[in-house]
């Protein structure tokens, strides 16, 4: 018995398993690698983009940041594949939009964003990379501080309620 319901439960999780997509609007550009999409349901999604993270509000370069990605995607019809959630339950995405480049790729590229902190994605890294050595956007900054590392530092610089 026991056998067989492992052998049912690969077959169920093997084939049964289907990427989440998500199709609409953006309709807001919350930060350099967050939006929110409204579907045709009239759903509202806020989506993180999958693989970066761009600086964040009061950090360099999170307007410039904002700003290609509102250009990028502001009011276009996309599609997302959702990769999971992070840790706080926002969803992660990787946008498709027909006959344009992925915007990650574009951030990275233009030094606004960095790879994830944890598991980078190999294509992601490489531009990074390319960005760092060319001095693009926030690599022009001696030491840029990651948004990851930010966040924790204001973490700690707030007061503690009793």
């Amino acid at each position: 018995m026991n056998l067989l319901t492992g052998i049912l439960l690969c077959f169920i999780s093997f084939f049964g398993y289907s990427e989440e997509q998500i199709k609409g609007v953006v309709t807001t550009i919350i930060d350099g690698n967050t939006i929110e999409l409204s579907t045709d349901d009239h759903e509202t999604y806020k989506v993180l983009l999958n693989g970066i993270d761009s600086p964040d509000p009061g950090q360099n370069y999170a307007e410039q940041a904002k700003r290609l990605l509102g250009k990028l995607l502001l009011n276009k019809a996309v599609t997302i594949t959702i990769h999971g959630k992070d840790r706080l339950g926002n969803r992660l995405g990787e946008i498709h939009i027909d006959g344009s480049p992925d915007p990650r790729h574009e951030l990275v590229k233009e030094g606004l964003a960095w790879t994830s902190e944890r598991e980078p994605i190999a294509e992601l890294e490489l531009l990074k990379e390319e960005a760092r050595l060319k001095g693009k956007g926030l690599w022009k900054d001696q030491n840029p501080t990651p948004p990851w590392i930010y966040r924790r530092q204001q973490t700690l610089t707030q007061q503690k309620s009793s």
